[in-house]
């Protein structure tokens, strides 16, 4: 974490979830504090999820689970808590809301954002009044169901798109260019939680062979400009309107992607490049209507 921080990638995504991701952090921010300059400090930040159970959202079972998370985090404020909810029939999300917004205007949260929520239920929360700033969505080239209802709302309200999933697990990487997995054995395993989650995404959109035509169309503008394929496909996100970040996933020791994400600032794409990629994806089926808007995917069996 001090390497990506020391070279400029300086937020950081985790969850109360996410296994020890807030401890980590925690200590993470101590070695900031101890061995590096304060100008650095300033600039780190720490983005975290809330992901609770449904049960009745009191101001102090709120309090005491935001207290968790500066603990283990050690900050005093937490730079962005990102809130999530599983069941919309259960209304106690504006609740918990209201109560995070309270704790923001305490100084105990920096900003309130959201996680998975759908436009329509955006839409009541801001409605409510809650100023909570960015939702963050799943977003790709495979996905581009944000842009459809949520980025238009977005547009009228302000409210930015954090996207994750972009490169979708390392599957849009050249990794998997050329590829048949229906061979057994044949290409690269898909053995992590998430390459098995986006290759059903892959699978609702178009299948395999039409994936490997995006790949092929992402490949010729990645060679055209001298960078890899997931840093086009997350330039082509990152350019879509609302979209204010996005996450690229790193397993910590094992993989890195500090030169790949380093290009995506000086990647200019041209109007070929957009049209080409663009051809592509239109082949594809509206996953709007295969799975529903956004973070649907959560709440559907």
């Amino acid at each position: 974490m001090l390497s990506y921080a020391d070279v400029g990638f300086t937020s950081f995504d985790m969850a109360d979830i996410y296994g020890p991701a807030e401890d980590l952090y925690g200590i993470f921010i101590n070695r900031v504090r101890r061995e590096r300059p304060p100008e650095l400090l300033e600039k780190v930040k720490g983005l975290t999820k809330w992901v609770p159970p449904p049960v009745k959202m009191t101001s102090s079972y709120v309090r005491q689970n935001i207290d968790i998370s500066r603990k283990r985090m050690d900050v005093a404020s937490l730079d962005m808590l990102q809130f999530h909810w599983w069941d919309y029939s259960n209304s106690g999300y504006l609740d918990a809301l209201k109560h995070l917004t309270d704790l923001k205007e305490e100084g105990k949260i920096k900003t309130v954002a959201l996680t998975n929520f759908d436009t329509e239920r955006l839409q009541i929360i801001l409605e409510n009044g809650i100023p909570v700033v960015s939702n963050q969505v799943q977003h790709s080239l495979v996905d581009m169901r944000p842009q459809q209802r949520m980025a238009e709302l977005c547009q009228l309200t302000g409210v930015k798109l954090i996207t994750y999933g972009t490169v979708m697990g390392g599957l849009l990487s050249e990794k998997f260019l050329d590829t048949n997995l229906s061979i057994p054995f044949a290409g690269p395993p898909l053995n992590t939680p998430s390459l098995q989650k986006y290759k059903r995404m892959v699978d609702a959109w178009g299948g395999w062979s039409l994936f490997q035509v995006l790949l092929k169309t992402l490949n010729q503008v990645a060679s055209k400009h001298g960078v890899s394929i997931p840093t086009v496909a997350v330039k082509y996100i990152l350019d879509q309107p609302t979209v204010a970040g996005s996450m690229v996933g790193v397993r910590l020791g094992l993989s890195e992607h500090i030169k790949d994400t380093s290009a995506i600032f000086s990647l200019t794409l041209d109007e070929e490049d957009v049209k080409s990629i663009q051809e592509v994806i239109s082949k594809g089926k509206d996953l709007m209507r295969v799975i529903g808007d956004c973070g649907d995917e959560y709440r559907r069996a």
